[in-house]
């Protein structure tokens, strides 16, 4: 083969991997935009729809962003406010300007949990508008991350009469089915730091610190960050971009610090 043929070759090989990487953007972002055009991501669940543990009598019902009535709004805003200023500290304040954009966000996605009472006025938790008093919510989106199709849980968030009853590993394993009938392939979330007990709670259910997270990419800028990035992966390749650190060292160096 003379060295234009090559060149030919070459360039063919070249075109076929831009198609190739360009078919595989096209089949993502359709994973994507089918997982988003369900109106219900619970429906397909129907064991998930409630919870009749420990006491507890609750309904789960699906809510996106954009729809969100005034009184989810504020219970949201309230519950955010009473679990996360301690985690967060002196940043509270700008983070929760942050969590209000995030709330009503189109591509927000909710499930709110409701529980059933005879007398809604005697609830003494957040709920503040009548009806069957709200007493935990998860917000999550289907998003992109290292070319990966994943589930990313923006909050979970549950109140003090509900907690330690089993009813945030219940609402994690609802996530991981959502996740794997929408073809995402890893279920991701932040964790403050300083939330030792969401951090334990989420090592029990088998999260990871992700090579994504700051403390994995950079040590240096990890340790300054207030954040890890959890992951729980469901098949090899988001496991290799999103589980398996990459660390990439000069030997030179590394051979000096022996």
């Amino acid at each position: 083969m003379d060295r234009s043929s090559s060149k030919k070759l070459s360039s063919k090989e070249k075109k076929l991997k831009r198609k190739e990487e360009l078919d595989r953007k096209k089949a993502i972002d359709e994973v994507i935009r089918m997982a988003y055009a369900k109106e219900d991501h619970l429906s397909e669940f129907p064991a998930f729809l409630t919870y009749q543990r420990s006491g507890l009598n609750l309904i789960m019902q699906p809510q996106s962003g954009e729809t969100l009535p005034a009184p989810l709004k504020r219970y949201i805003q309230a519950l955010l406010k009473e679990n996360m200023e301690g985690p967060y500290g002196s940043e509270w304040p700008a983070e929760e300007k942050v969590k209000k954009r995030e709330m009503v966000a189109s591509e927000a996605r909710y499930i709110i949990v409701r529980q059933l009472v005879e007398d809604p006025e005697k609830h003494d938790g957040l709920w503040r508008d009548g009806g069957d008093p709200v007493v935990s919510f998860v917000q999550f989106r289907f998003l992109i991350d290292e070319e990966i199709p994943v589930l990313y849980v923006y909050e979970l968030q549950l109140e003090k009469c509900v907690q330690k009853k089993g009813l945030g590993k219940f609402l994690m394993q609802l996530l991981e089915l959502v996740a794997r009938k929408n073809n995402m392939k890893a279920v991701l979330l932040t964790v403050q730091k300083r939330n030792l007990a969401a951090m334990a709670f989420y090592s029990k259910l088998k999260y990871v610190v992700s090579s994504i997270s700051p403390s994995r990419v950079d040590p240096l800028i990890g340790a300054e960050k207030n954040y890890e990035i959890l992951c729980k992966t469901f098949d090899p390749e988001a496991k290799a971009k999103l589980e398996v650190r990459k660390i990439k060292l000069d030997r030179s160096i590394e051979n000096a610090a022996l």
